[in-house]
């Protein structure tokens, strides 16, 4: 009894993952929708699997490397999907448009859902209205500025081309790089299962991590093809754009447990590194798998052209990357404010409130720009009595910061 009460998470998430492989292997049938459901099921189950085995990593690997590995092992399931999408437009040029879908509408959601959700708990059970972060984030947030500011030039090439891959890899690489020079984290910052498995003797606790990694990578590999092809299949049965179902809710189905963990972890007052690997996600979204959809598509196509875009994909980038430009100025301090954080989630909501027309992404792309020239400004503003002062050296030889 005492072992099931330990590991009744992980267990019950391993079981959710049967449906989808009895639907798979034609052992059970049932309605197209049904399996659909199954198959995200499954993509959710390994999901949470994938989120607890990153997390118990950071008692081995420095604390910032570990929110990297986080963020890339927690959205292994949205990889999957968007890089079978990019795969498929090899071969039918229609399902670039869906690839395309699955990466904005992820990106968006870390910051419109995630990142906000993280400040709302930090205020509700801190009673305080600035969450800041330690400076050991500066990485991300630099990293992340970076690709935001080359992520405005995708839109005007016509497609995410062979040079957007290397350019946006090789930040990712350039990002990891730094992550690992970090120290290893001695305050533990983890909950639920991945307390559990964390607590582990080295060598149990490194098999169960293998364990639970080839488990969910199976189940990802089940259950990923037919929960995308079910999605636009669904939105063509019932006359729904399939453009957003694949949008919203295969990246909310593979980010979903990741959202959870920050969640627990803000409730816990660790606020900060709820947020730290929620901006992790993002750098590595916005890089590594923007990055890797050209090449998959060329692959695939054998080709050197670029993962094409039409224009409703290239004003959905482009309104992408206007959210994330408002959101880096937003960070450019290592602080987030309450009503920084509502003013990202109000524009975020307001989207599913308009119609989905030209005028309307337009709209909110004019109006992420606006906020974002305003951010800065007020960061200029704060930061300006701080430029050109002297600096005070510690024992460390890095600056102090000011006072």
């Amino acid at each position: 009894m005492q072992f099931l009460r330990t590991w009744q998470w992980p267990l019950l998430m391993a079981l959710l993952a049967w449906p989808a492989a009895l639907v798979r292997f034609d052992v059970v049938h049932a309605a197209d929708v049904a399996e659909t459901a199954m198959f995200g099921l499954a993509i959710v189950s390994a999901a949470f699997l994938l989120t607890w085995t990153a997390e118990a990593a950071e008692r081995d690997i420095p604390r910032t490397l570990a929110l990297a590995g986080l963020a890339l092992i927690a959205v292994l399931p949205e990889y999957a999907v968007d890089m079978l999408f990019a795969w498929k437009a090899g071969d039918d040029p229609s399902y670039a448009a869906y690839a395309t879908a699955n990466m904005t509408g992820g990106n968006r959601l870390l910051v419109g859902l995630g990142w906000t959700m993280v400040v709302g708990i930090f205020v509700l059970r801190t009673k305080g209205n600035v969450l800041k972060l330690a400076e050991v984030h500066r990485t991300e947030v630099g990293i992340l500025g970076i690709a935001t500011v080359y992520s405005f030039i995708i839109p005007l090439r016509g497609g995410i081309t062979l040079f957007d891959a290397a350019f946006l890899i090789s930040l990712f690489a350039v990002y990891v790089y730094m992550a690992s020079r970090g120290e290893i984290e001695e305050e533990s910052s983890l909950v639920g299962p991945a307390e559990t498995i964390a607590n582990l003797p080295m060598r149990q606790r490194r098999a169960v991590l293998v364990a639970m990694f080839v488990y969910a990578g199976t189940a990802i590999l089940i259950g990923a093809e037919p929960f995308a092809e079910g999605l636009i299949h669904t939105g063509t049965q019932f006359g729904i754009d399939e453009f957003q179902l694949v949008q919203w809710v295969a990246p909310f189905a593979s980010e979903f447990p990741e959202f959870l963990v920050a969640g627990l972890l803000a409730w816990r007052m660790r606020a900060d590194a709820a947020l730290g690997a929620l901006v992790s996600s993002k750098v590595n979204q916005w890089t590594l798998l923007i990055g890797t959809l050209p090449i998959a598509f060329a692959v695939s196509g054998g080709t050197l052209n670029p993962l094409p875009t039409d224009e409703r994909q290239a004003e959905e980038v482009l309104l992408t990357a206007a959210q994330s430009l408002l959101a880096v100025i937003m960070l450019v301090n290592l602080r987030m404010s309450l009503w920084e954080a509502a003013v990202l989630a109000v524009l975020f909501l307001a989207q599913f409130l308009t119609p989905h027309s030209v005028i309307s992404r337009d709209v909110f792309t004019y109006t992420y720009l606006v906020f974002a020239a305003l951010f800065l400004v007020r960061q200029v503003i704060e930061m300006r009595p701080y430029i050109g002062r002297p600096r005070a050296f510690g024992p460390s030889g890095l600056a102090a910061p000011p006072s």
